[in-house]
């Protein structure tokens, strides 16, 4: 069993382009499933039962593993038994009916009103990176985007005149409204920082680095957490903590859903619909607090 779990590294690695954290991944958890097999007397993986998958979870269950352990695993060995099927080596899949187990979804991290107000005040906006970063903030809150589509904004995506700016997920583009704050902030950018930073005249990207390369996702995220301790901050916040704070915020000053939905680019608007949960929670928060006789 480990020859083939060697190939089959060795075919994600070269024709899946996957990821060493996956290899290692993948690897560990074969290796663990291997393990099990040789102790009920099973040792190829071509001989293996739905049955004995089933025993298998079960087994991973009583070692009471995280549920997102347990779903990496599965698709461990779903991905194992896609390739020996392609490969000729099996000609039925035992590990179809292998369904992991529904994650829990956690309430995501947001700010209050109150704390993104004093992390959008950090920036020094006398100095080009402090104008910069109050553009790069200010647009994340006023749309929602995610953060990968931030950085990879061009010029020719933003339209100050009319107010919006057109993001670009994996499958589509949106086209988002941005107030006059985001507006203010991304005009007084382009007007005293950006050349500050951007030398080559054919540099389309929108947000760049002090060196005047595109931002990358690991600058951005540095830029925020700086700006959480200067704001007294003290709670592990990320990128998409301001995309979180935003959806909230409009849902609580009165936003539709479905209107929110299209703004995050949400495709199902299950996605959205947990923020609605937020909501109600904040409600009754006050109200507990507010009212004379709860």
């Amino acid at each position: 069993m480990e020859k083939v779990i060697e190939n089959f590294i060795a075919y994600m690695r070269e024709a899946k382009k996957a990821s060493q954290n996956t290899e290692i991944s993948y690897e560990r958890d074969l290796k663990k499933l291997a393990r099990y097999l040789r102790k009920q007397k099973i040792m190829d993986f071509s001989e293996v039962t739905k049955t004995d998958l089933q025993g298998y979870l079960k087994e991973l269950q009583k070692e009471n593993l995280a549920l997102s352990t347990i779903s990496r695993n599965i698709a461990s060995i779903r991905a194992l038994y896609h390739y020996m099927i392609r490969t000729g080596k099996m000609q039925e899949d035992p590990s179809e009916t292998l369904k992991p187990p529904k994650l829990e979804k956690k309430m995501p991290e947001i700010l209050s009103v109150e704390e993104v107000d004093r992390l959008l005040k950090q920036p020094n906006l006398n100095t080009p990176k402090g104008i910069r970063d109050n553009a790069m903030m200010e647009l994340m809150y006023a749309t929602g985007m995610r953060v990968s589509e931030l950085i990879h904004l061009q010029i020719t995506d933003i339209n100050l005149q009319m107010g919006y700016v057109i993001c670009h997920d994996s499958e589509k583009e949106r086209i988002i409204p941005i107030g006059n704050v985001s507006r203010n902030a991304i005009l007084q950018y382009m007007e005293h920082s950006r050349g500050f930073f951007v030398k080559n005249k054919k540099e389309s990207s929108l947000f760049t680095n002090c060196s005047g390369k595109s931002m990358s996702r690991q600058g951005f995220w540095k830029v925020l957490k700086g700006y959480a301790v200067d704001a007294g901050i003290h709670r592990d916040i990320t990128p998409h903590t301001l995309r979180h704070s935003f959806a909230v915020h409009m849902l609580q000053n009165g936003a539709d859903v479905k209107s929110v939905q299209e703004m995050l680019g949400h495709s199902d608007i299950s996605s959205t619909q947990i923020y609605l949960g937020m909501n109600v929670a904040r409600m009754r928060d006050v109200y507990m607090k507010a009212h004379p006789r709860h």
